[in-house]
């Protein structure tokens, strides 16, 4: 198991959190104060559009675009209607916070009595336009998408998820004992009284009722709350905010498996500390006040690994290195032997590349928080002892992720293809912005080609008027040096047409811009 780290660090203007293993920066978290991200708030808002076509549902809930909501995640008034209608609800492990590490057990556990082979109900039947219902965002809004919203309301706290619109008692899979499993339904069937659904999650491990109680006792209190609220508002209205950021990440991630937890903030250690003395009090006093003065992301080397965590290329410590390519559609991750030619045989240079690889792959994917479809093309082997010897290893190192995600093995053409879960904006969406010059396309003219947009130019200027003329033309140095040296051919072929171009170099320009006048 490795040695892990958490880091707080805290300013006027935003929160950022960085988890260690073994000294390695491997998970980032920002929220930038007045952006905080809508993830497990729940709200009541109006339906604003329903459509059968894709069976799902556009929900003002008040944010600057309507959110969407599938038929998938609607919940009927009650387990009776959802019977009659034969829909199968979706995994609670859906439902859950993204990073949870607690999902729960297959789907089938969460279908209710008499639903399975039935039709699935339709969204007209389900929903009318101007109705009123309570969701909970389970997606944070992109720039082109609203939020992703469901009425399947899930409460977590640091041992029990409530999930009040669900008749569900579940044990978080990575609760692996068999035995344990069974004691803990048993106990979470004596806690719910068939009143709602119930998850244990990892920490209440080897916990009895008694202990899980509290937790319980306090989220039943917040759904109290909240329909209390529900009923007295009209919609669109946030009726119940999710924790911030550092006590949610310490709620949900915080555990015996870190050794510290380091604050630079008095403020946000006071209430840390505190919010761990009601949640774990054993984990209270690993927490540390950095009192250094200095700043801790600098000390700890997370900007520099932030910072390359934004490139596209990343090189491994054999020489070998990854070029990772977001796209709107997935994320291509290639992996090359670089620098590295090994000692023995091509087929062991490739093995070794690719080991070290897939490592670094999954930090990298954790890191950036990468998410969706996610292809890798790791480099080709031919024995398939080393194909599955990589293979294995990949699926070792995303037992380490929290986000869920979905491994199919490696092809013929060496590609692995993995899905990943997404609820919120990635690293590079919340620290990066659209290239004003390239419009995303990460990729400019080269020089001749510019070049030769010059030449258009002035023959286009030459075709409006006859005899001869000088021009003054304004481009990047690169682009005069090209024109002076390699293009010197397009200027005299211009000169030999009567057309004189007068150079003036502007390093301010972008190198695709250029100004041609008359003088």
């Amino acid at each position: 198991m490795p040695a892990r780290k958490m880091l707080i660090e805290s300013d006027p203007h935003q929160v950022r959190i960085a988890v260690l293993e073994d000294d390695r920066l491997t998970e980032t978290f920002v929220e930038r104060h007045g952006r905080q991200g809508a993830v497990g708030n729940v709200y009541k808002g109006r339906v604003s559009r329903v459509l059968p076509g894709m069976q799902a549902a556009f929900v003002d809930i008040g944010l600057e675009r309507d959110a969407f909501l599938y038929v998938s995640d609607v919940v009927p008034a009650d387990l009776t209607a959802l019977a009659e209608t034969g829909r199968l609800l979706r995994s609670v492990a859906e439902l859950l916070p993204e990073g949870d590490r607690d999902a729960p057990d297959e789907q089938a556990e969460l279908e209710p009595q008499g639903a399975q082979g039935a039709e699935e109900a339709s969204i007209e039947d389900l929903l009318q336009r101007g109705q009123e219902i309570m969701v909970q965002v389970t997606k944070d809004a992109l720039s082109n998408k609203g939020a992703r919203v469901t009425t399947n309301i899930t409460l977590p706290n640091r041992y029990v998820v409530l999930l009040p619109t669900v008749d569900h008692l579940g044990v978080s899979r990575r609760i692996e004992d068999e035995t344990e499993r069974e004691r803990l339904k048993t106990v979470l069937e004596e806690l719910s009284g068939g009143q709602d659904g119930l998850i244990v999650r990892t920490a209440g491990e080897g916990l009895v009722a008694e202990q899980l109680a509290p937790d319980l006792l306090y989220l039943r209190g917040v759904w109290a709350r909240i329909t209390s609220a529900a009923a007295k508002v009209g919609a669109p209205t946030l009726i119940h905010q999710d924790l911030d950021l550092a006590l949610r990440i310490v709620r949900d991630f915080f555990n015996e498996e870190y050794s510290v937890l380091w604050v630079d903030s008095p403020e946000l250690f006071e209430r840390v500390v505190e919010f761990l003395g009601h949640v774990q009090p054993n984990l209270a006093g690993r927490v540390k006040l950095d009192q250094r003065g200095s700043g801790l992301f600098e000390r700890f080397k997370i900007e520099q690994e932030i910072e390359a965590a934004l490139k596209s290329k990343v090189w491994l410590k054999s020489g070998g290195y990854l070029v990772i390519n977001q796209t709107e559609a997935l994320v291509a991750i290639d992996v090359n032997t670089g620098r590295y030619v090994g000692q023995h045989s091509l087929e062991d240079t490739v093995r070794k590349t690719n080991l070290e690889a897939v490592r670094e792959i999954v930090r990298q994917i954790r890191l950036r928080d990468l998410s969706g479809i996610i292809i890798i093309d790791l480099i080709d082997m031919n024995e398939e002892s080393n194909r599955n010897e990589v293979f294995l290893a990949l699926a070792r190192e995303l037992e380490k992720d929290r986000a869920k995600t979905k491994l199919l093995n490696i092809s013929e053409f060496g590609l692995v293809e993995l899905t990943r879960k997404r609820s919120h904006a990635n690293l590079e969406r919340i620290l990066t912005t659209r290239c004003p010059y390239c419009h995303g396309s990460g990729r400019i003219k080269n020089i001749t080609s510019i070049c030769l947009n010059v030449r258009r130019a002035a023959l286009s200027l030459m075709n409006d008027r006859t005899g001869e003329r000088d021009l003054l033309l304004r481009v990047h140095p690169e682009v005069a040096g090209a024109l002076q040296g390699s293009e010197r051919a397009i200027v005299e072929e211009l000169e030999s047409m009567g057309i004189r171009l007068l150079l003036q170099s502007d390093s301010e320009l972008h190198h695709e811009r250029f100004d041609m006048t008359d003088v």
